[in-house]
């Protein structure tokens, strides 16, 4: 069965169209757009008027994709920026004209449940203990720890992203020392009092975890964190989105998504694994099941 999803986040908003057989998904095509519904909100995280019609045209251009492929099914989800916007109705309506479907704004349980299951379905040899997997979004990240036979058994979401933190503490290109103190300060502030089961195994998702594949390879410890913080801020974000072959926006993002996975490295007590799936890997395979 071909199935498609489009998740609208803060950052992105990003296509999978899969097939899904006894032996998981096999990507068919994956499409992203840098929308950053976080840039312009107003105080109470209304997003910006203008966004609107931008956000519709991209997720009707998504749509139309999915549909010439042929995809049976189509589930399109929207996470923090949106579920938090007290506007959020108008964002759907506006989606829902352009490009003729619904949006499904999921809560933060749902989303840390369904990136913790698209994240653990690829594991090969599955693993018998607790696993944890945090999900670092543009406007929230999400902690979750279960076992793959019981899923989730603990869940919690912070109102901080890559985005959030980018907006509000980044403003040189590249950032100034005093700048990346204050990101990590931040950080550890919305981490301050999370007690999170330490698991066995801990998983890393959402763009910035995947970029940094291509920097440090799959394994995100107290040592490649560093590695990784060193190269995205040695030069302006142009010239290192050139050196790894990485979008400029995603490089500017990056130091507060490392940031983030730093701390939630501390809070699971282990090395964080980049995963090969995550939320919309997750849509679908419920999709499919």
């Amino acid at each position: 069965m071909l199935c498609a999803c489009i998740d609208i986040g803060s950052n992105t908003t990003r296509l999978l169209v899969a097939e899904a057989g006894p032996e998981g998904l096999r990507e068919v095509l994956a499409q992203r757009c840098f929308t950053r519904l976080t840039e312009g909100c107003d105080p109470d995280g209304a997003i910006a008027h203008a966004k609107l019609p931008e956000l519709a045209e991209v997720v009707s251009a998504q749509v139309a994709a999915a549909r010439e492929l042929g995809a049976a099914r189509l589930r399109v989800v929207a996470t923090a920026a949106i579920r938090r916007a007290p506007n959020r109705e108008e964002l759907c309506a506006a989606v829902r004209r352009a490009a003729g479907v619904a949006v499904e704004v999921l809560s933060a349980e749902e989303e840390a449940s369904l990136a913790f299951s698209g994240a653990t379905a690829p594991m090969v040899p599955v693993p018998a203990g607790l696993v944890g997997v945090v999900d670092v979004g543009g406007g929230s990240s999400e902690l979750a720890v279960g076992t793959i036979a019981d899923g989730v058994r603990w869940v919690v979401s912070l109102p901080v992203g890559s985005g959030v933190l980018a907006d509000r503490h980044l403003r040189s290109d590249p950032p100034a020392p005093e700048e990346l103190a204050e990101l990590r300060a931040a950080a550890a502030e919305a981490f301050a009092g999370i007690d999170a089961p330490h698991p066995d195994a801990a998983i890393a998702v959402g763009g910035s975890a995947t970029s940094l594949r291509r920097l440090v390879g799959p394994i995100l410890d107290e040592r490649s964190l560093s590695e990784a913080l060193a190269a995205v801020v040695a030069d302006r974000a142009v010239a290192v989105a050139r050196r790894y072959d990485l979008d400029t926006e995603r490089v500017r993002l990056l130091p507060a998504g490392l940031a983030v996975l730093e701390e939630a490295a501390r809070a699971f007590g282990a090395p964080l694994t980049l995963a090969l799936g995550g939320l919309r890997e997750g849509i679908l395979l419920a999709e499919a099941a």
